[in-house]
């Protein structure tokens, strides 16, 4: 597993775009033109992601389940991600902020969910509400965890002798 610095394997270590300011190793991420990169790849991958996001609402539009699914599946594919690039070391350093930060970041939206909780609210559809929030919350922490599980278990399968 990689430290908090970001040096873990793959093409000059995993750049953790969560910087923690009180780090020195961190602090020292955010100097220099290396941030630029770091910058870009995340700007391009929320593009991809938002694109993706809405393109799910145009294909299944008017229904809070949809961002329900998009927040699942993204909080799945997180967990599958974090597992590939924390813990195994693959890709290049960029991959984390790119795919992360950037596409999955921007495909997943606390937002639109905390807006369609208030308009069911609003219709006075209280149970609809608290339901929608619990289950976004249920399903994305499992989501999570599943993602995370499934992948250590590829991976270990992946990796044993025969």
């Amino acid at each position: 597993m990689s430290d908090a610095a970001g040096s873990g394997g793959g093409s000059g270590g995993v750049i953790d775009p969560d910087v923690d300011l009180h780090v020195a190793a961190q602090r020292a991420e955010t100097a220099g033109r290396g941030k630029w990169r770091v910058l870009a790849a995340i700007s391009a991958g929320g593009v991809l992601g938002a694109l993706a996001r809405y393109g799910a609402t145009v294909l299944w539009p008017g229904s809070v389940w949809t961002i329900f699914g998009v927040n699942v599946v993204g909080c799945a594919l997180i967990g599958v991600l974090m597992v590939l690039v924390s813990e195994r070391g693959l890709g290049h350093a960029l991959v984390r902020p790119f795919l992360g930060v950037g596409v999955l970041g921007g495909f997943t939206t606390f937002s639109t969910y905390a807006v369609d909780v208030a308009r069911l609210l609003e219709r006075g559809d209280g149970l609809a509400a608290m339901a929608y929030a619990a289950g976004t919350f249920a399903g994305a922490m499992g989501a999570v965890w599943l993602g995370v599980a499934l992948t250590r278990a590829a991976v270990a399968r992946a990796g044993a002798p025969e």
